[in-house]
């Protein structure tokens, strides 16, 4: 049930994983030196099942701040022999995060340490990154010859500032040492091969041309064997097919869709369905039971599905939805999407048949718990309130608190109030508008919210609705 590396929700160290509420709140309790060994293994092991969108920095930040904790675990972990050979952005990109809050919050000690790696760890773009948003001028300035001096004076050392230039998040220390005499020649040059760069680009599409046939589209949804097939290329290849193709390429495109390579098959399938067409639906069930069908092709046959939104969609999906395959998932993910109260039940069996054969982390669970909350099925309480505890996503989490409050009467005085800690703002959203006041802790970690700078300006707009003079 669990991810080897996200210890049990019952644990200290599983709540602080999963970004809980909960966990600032035992973290709190626990010995300082418990609470503080977690909290380092949390920032330095990475736990998120999606390091690129769940949040956790800044939940990790304000317990250090609480605990007082020292950043020699930190320190440590950047500066191991391992950046040196795993220069992934994984590695180090939460730490780096955290260090970042960390310096927002005041903690010069974080902003020395992000210097330090800015000027020699592997990573160093993105604590580049944090400092420009949190540094001054002149801490900027100590960190240009460092920087800089990665990329030689070499032609293959001149393209690649350019690339570093062009592609910052953060364009703010570039353009400062652009104005430094010292570099601003070099650093000019760069930002203009850059723009080249972008406009030679835009001059070499590699998608079909004006005047193209259908079945040159169709050709063109293919990959060559020098291609990755994973670039999705039938979803570009569907939207050519919607301004070229014409009433009278109807039956070939119906051709291609039972019997064309997989490409060109998928594309069709993508754009028969946005179009609606009476065929659509059959031609997708057929891709999808086939068993000869590749998984690229039933994958986009369930992705064109997925984006139908007619009344037939619907209808077929009520026929699907009491299969036990991919077809009848997708069925009642449809059913959660765009289903009436008279599909509740499909949409409640399909829930806690993907909870008991696929565990809590599921993909297919997140359309499921928005549809229960969407359509108020109250019998899905406890298997939501179970999703809740024992998800490693925090996204996932932050939905089924959202169906809870839709579903669940006790949600206002229990979940609600441990989300005023959760990790993910949009959560700490929902707890501000709903959780009971009756808890002193909740009022006062309203406060809290109201007065951080570094709070969401969502959040504390909740959060001011609650304990605003209006209210």
């Amino acid at each position: 049930m669990f991810d080897p590396d996200i210890a049990p929700s019952g644990t200290l160290l599983g709540l602080l994983q999963r970004g809980r509420g909960d966990g600032t709140l035992h973290a709190l309790a626990a010995p300082r030196a418990e609470a503080l060994a977690a909290l380092n293994d949390s920032v330095l092991r990475d736990p998120r099942r999606d390091w690129q969108v769940e949040n956790r920095s800044l939940y990790y930040a304000r317990l250090y701040m609480q605990l007082d904790g020292g950043l020699e675990e930190i320190e440590r972990h950047l500066f191991h022999p391992d950046d040196l050979v795993d220069t992934g952005e994984e590695r180090t990109g939460l730490a780096l995060a955290v260090l970042g809050h960390l310096a927002a919050y005041g903690r010069d000690a974080a902003r020395l340490l992000l210097r330090s790696y800015a000027a020699a760890g592997s990573n160093w773009r993105w604590a580049l990154d944090e400092l420009a948003l949190r540094d001054d001028d002149a801490g900027l300035m100590t960190l240009a010859p460092a920087v800089l001096a990665r990329f030689p004076e070499t032609e293959e050392g001149d393209g690649a500032l350019a690339a570093a230039v062009r592609d910052a998040f953060e364009p703010r220390p570039w353009r400062l040492w652009t104005e430094d005499p010292r570099y601003g020649t070099r650093l000019a040059a760069a930002g203009e091969q850059g723009s080249f760069d972008r406009w030679q680009r835009q001059l070499r599409p590699r998608g079909p041309r004006p005047g193209w046939s259908v079945t040159a589209i169709l050709q063109w949804a293919e990959p060559g064997p020098e291609e990755s097939p994973e670039e999705h290329r039938h979803v570009a290849a569907a939207r050519c097919l919607a301004a070229v193709a014409a009433p009278e390429d109807r039956p070939e495109l119906l051709r291609a869709a039972r019997s064309a390579p997989d490409g060109a098959r998928a594309a069709v399938l993508h754009h028969l369905a946005e179009r609606g067409d009476p065929d659509a639906l059959d031609l997708i069930e057929d891709a999808v039971v086939d068993p000869f069908s590749s998984e690229r092709l039933v994958s986009a046959a369930l992705a064109a599905f997925a984006r139908m939104r007619s009344v037939a969609a619907v209808a077929r999906a009520r026929v699907w939805a009491p299969r036990a395959d991919l077809l009848g998932a997708a069925a009642a993910a449809q059913l959660a999407r765009r289903g009436g109260r008279r599909d509740a039940e499909a949409v409640l069996a399909a829930l806690r048949r993907t909870v008991r054969e696929e565990g809590p982390d599921a993909d297919g669970l997140w359309d499921l718990v928005d549809g229960a909350g969407r359509l108020g099925v109250a019998c899905a309480a406890p298997v939501l309130r179970h999703l809740y505890r024992e998800t490693s996503s925090s996204h996932l989490r932050g939905r089924a608190a959202g169906a809870l409050a839709a579903t669940d009467p006790g949600f206002a005085a229990g979940f609600a109030v441990e989300c005023l800690w959760d990790c993910e703002e949009t959560t700490r959203e929902l707890a501000a508008r709903h959780a009971a006041t009756g808890d002193d802790r909740v009022v006062e970690q309203l406060r809290r919210l109201a007065a951080d700078p570094a709070e969401e300006a969502e959040v504390q707009t909740a959060v001011r609705s609650r304990i605003g003079p209006e209210a």
